[in-house]
């Protein structure tokens, strides 16, 4: 279950199948804040059964690279102690980007889940079109290697922050919106599916106003093929997601927003339920 947590935060945004579509890249950032700080709860859901298995942390620094200033994106998830004799998890994923553009610059992936570890870190070279890599975990040894840098190619954490500056009002039900990302050294061309305004209400009977979408999952993950993963964020100029839900076979897992500080704009008027 808690593999099933890392991948459900940590590809949010990704889908199944490639796409003939360009990828698009965001020129300007209008929705997050520098120390913005969202927290979240994972929980396993199975009918009238909820279990709370881990936590979330996203965090937006200053910080300087190749003596410039950029963006310092920090990311990590962890099981609960109580259950890491279950499966211990403990990942953390750390990305660099432009501040004007939010082209990603560098990248650092540090996994352990169960006794498996994972060490990718990636440098972006625009001049030369190539990002150099290094890829290394349990069953196989450290391997440097140069990857040829595609138009828009972002990380498993750029993604994020990009896709919080897309415009939805573009976009109408059913739309594919195309990304490009680069996972375990292999570039996808991938998209979203965007289902349109939703209003839900969370767990402690707060409703928000959202936006949805959707991304279809990799054949081959602990996922069936073609099966969706849901998210929701927040319908206004953050958009921070409230609620990330991928089915498994027995039941849900849905990571729920926690906390939120730091917004770049005023937050999405929310209303309790009694």
């Amino acid at each position: 279950m808690y593999k099933i947590i890392i991948i459900v935060f940590f590809t949010i945004l990704l889908a199944a199948q490639v796409s003939a579509l360009n990828a698009q890249c965001v020129k300007e950032n209008k929705a997050f804040n520098m120390n913005e700080k969202i927290t979240f709860d994972v929980i396993y859901n199975w009918g009238f059964i909820w279990i709370e298995a881990g936590y979330v942390e996203f965090k937006v620094n200053k910080a300087y690279f190749n003596s410039k200033q950029v963006y310092h994106f920090d990311a990590w998830g962890t099981s609960l102690e109580k259950y890491d004799w279950i499966f211990k998890v403990r990942d953390r994923y750390q990305a660099y980007a432009d501040m004007e553009t939010l082209q990603p610059l560098w990248f650092e992936r540090t996994n352990y889940e169960g006794g498996f570890e994972v060490h990718n870190i990636y440098n972006f070279n625009y001049q030369q079109g190539i990002i150099k890599a290094s890829l290394e975990n349990s069953d196989h040894p450290k391997l440097d290697t140069t990857i040829p840098l595609k138009d828009c190619t972002l990380d498993l954490i750029s993604i994020i922050y990009h896709a919080r500056n897309i415009d939805f009002s573009k976009y109408k039900a059913d739309d594919r919106i195309p990304l490009r990302v680069i996972i375990d050294g292999e570039i996808f061309d991938l998209f979203i599916r965007y289902h349109g305004k939703e209003t839900i209400t969370t767990r402690d009977k707060v409703s928000y106003s959202c936006e949805k979408f959707s991304a279809l999952l990799v054949e081959g993950t602990i996922f069936n093929a073609g099966e969706d993963l849901t998210v929701w964020v927040t319908d206004d100029k953050n958009r921070i997601p409230v609620m990330v839900e991928a089915k498994i076979l027995v039941g849900s897992v849905k990571a729920m927003l926690k906390g939120a500080h730091n917004l770049r704009n005023p937050t999405v008027l929310k209303t309790r339920v009694y």
